[in-house]
């Protein structure tokens, strides 16, 4: 066998390895899920799936490209995240700092539903002592009613 012939051999047996026709297809599914966790740079209140900005469908053919190359959809989103910081993800991890951005919400709600609570019972104890004390009639009360009504009747 000649020498080129045996390189270029080789060199469409390397092309044919590589390929991405030997790579498993990507499913859209995979793709869409991992792009509604980033945050779009552009639009930033958007997720890259909801996204119609150019940047945006750059980003999902990143991640196709990516996950075609065998990547985790972890490993994807840590390329990101190591591109833009923890920004990028619409949801923060639930360690370190951020795990306040998920208990300060509940615990403002708990600490407001104690506050309503006592309000509402210091109130209502207000609201009884401030009543007057209704008492029963005594009996020269009772005669005093008796005949200022008789004396109203015609």
């Amino acid at each position: 066998m000649s020498r080129p012939l045996a390189v270029a051999l080789l060199v469409i047996a390397a092309l044919a390895a590589t390929s991405p026709l030997g790579a498993a297809p990507v499913s859209e599914d995979t793709v869409h899920e991992v792009a509604a966790q980033l945050r779009c740079v552009v639009c930033q209140s958007l997720s890259v799936a909801d996204s119609p900005s150019e940047t945006a469908h750059q980003m999902k053919a990143i991640i196709r490209e990516r996950l075609a190359a065998g990547e985790s959809p972890e490993q994807v989103k840590a390329y990101f995240v190591d591109k833009y910081g923890l920004w990028i993800l619409l949801s923060p991890p639930r360690q370190g700092f951020n795990l306040l951005v998920w208990v300060v919400p509940f615990a403002g709600l708990a600490a407001g539903l104690v506050l309503v609570l006592a309000l509402t019972r210091r109130w209502s104890r207000r609201a009884a002592a401030a009543a007057p004390d209704v008492a029963r009639p005594d009996a020269a009360m009772r005669e005093r009613i008796q005949r200022e009504m008789a004396e109203r009747e015609p």
